[in-house]
């Protein structure tokens, strides 16, 4: 059994998105980013199939040229090789479910 906080131990960066690993299982990544208000995730795909949850806070989250607006409690899950961005509009924590063959480098080099 692995368990892991949503909260604890969260920590914003003032330039750039902050990502923490929060559990590694067997079959999944759980991954924490901390935005504040106007940071921007840039373009990017995953190689895998992808579900993303706001757990608190707000995000417009861009997907085949639409944005949608997703807040607090909203979840979307996105099939693989997707193009996608986020632009925080409310600091906020979102949770990033990655495949266990995706790789947390990749989502780091996002941010870059």
């Amino acid at each position: 059994m692995k368990t892991a906080s949503m909260t604890d131990q969260l920590v914003y960066n003032t330039d750039k998105p902050a990502i923490t690993v929060l559990l590694d299982s067997n079959h999944s990544k759980e991954i924490r980013i901390a935005m504040r208000s106007g940071q921007l995730m840039k373009e990017h795909k995953a190689p895998s199939p992808i579900v993303v949850s706001i757990f608190e806070g707000a995000i417009d989250f861009g997907v085949n040229g639409e944005k949608l607006k997703l807040k607090k409690g909203d979840l979307i899950a996105l099939e693989a090789n997707v193009p996608h961005d986020l632009l925080c509009t409310e600091d906020c924590i979102v949770r990033l479910s990655l495949s266990k063959t995706d790789s947390v480098d990749r989502v780091k080099n996002v941010i870059k």
